[in-house]
């Protein structure tokens, strides 16, 4: 697979991506215990999805009560992000609906904050869909979390406590890893059995 155009400014861009319970956040640690600023998608996206947010309005005019969080008043909210995980992960095209609404916003974020960081000599982007979003341009080079398709499986099912069908959904909603390794430019390893969290820290402090 040919790789997209990568940022070529001054400034060095990690994009961190990785499939679903491989692992981002682990690393994202990691690199944030370096002293490197790392950017996260999916906080963005919980901002742009926040109560009182037009995203948050959004998401309630198509959906209504199906994902108002229990016990928030009729004002600002909260969206109860599992119950819209189980519409979105269920079908196709509620995922890119919400997925058109989230994404623009959670660039503007990106843009900002890389606006304020201008001076920083390395920025990490933790983005889970970085692909799938077409954001390559925003890195000067990609690290993929990788592991075993089957131990992504079963972190998932564990981690979130989710049904096997539940959890092989969400995973399918993204890009496989074995798209995503020949387009990335370092595979961190981060299959459990191999290695430790600090095995980690020690190749991550090695490719900075």
């Amino acid at each position: 697979m040919s790789r997209s155009p990568r940022w070529c400014g001054a400034q060095r861009r990690i994009g961190l991506t990785g499939g679903i319970a491989t692992g981002k956040s682990t690393v994202g640690r990691l690199l944030e215990a370096e002293g490197l600023p790392v950017l996260d998608a999916d906080h963005y996206a919980r901002e742009v999805l926040a109560p009182g947010s037009p995203g948050a309005a959004a998401v309630l005019q198509r959906y209504g009560d199906t994902v108002r969080a229990e016990g928030t008043g009729p004002g600002w909210p909260t969206i109860d992000r599992a119950a819209l995980g189980s519409i979105v992960f269920s079908d196709d095209s509620e995922r890119r609906w919400l997925e058109e609404l989230v994404h623009p916003l959670v660039r503007q974020r990106f843009d900002q904050a890389l606006t304020d960081l201008t001076t920083a000599p390395t920025v990490v982007l933790m983005i889970p869909l970085l692909f799938e979003a077409g954001l390559e341009g925003l890195c000067s080079e990609i690290w993929l979390v990788d592991c075993d398709e089957a131990q992504q499986l079963e972190r998932l099912i564990q981690r979130d406590g989710l049904s096997v069908v539940a959890a092989e959904a969400r995973i399918n909603a993204q890009w496989s890893l074995s798209k995503k390794r020949p387009l990335s430019d370092v595979l961190i390893d981060n299959r459990a059995s191999l290695h430790s969290e600090q095995h980690l820290k020690k190749g991550i402090q090695m490719m900075l």
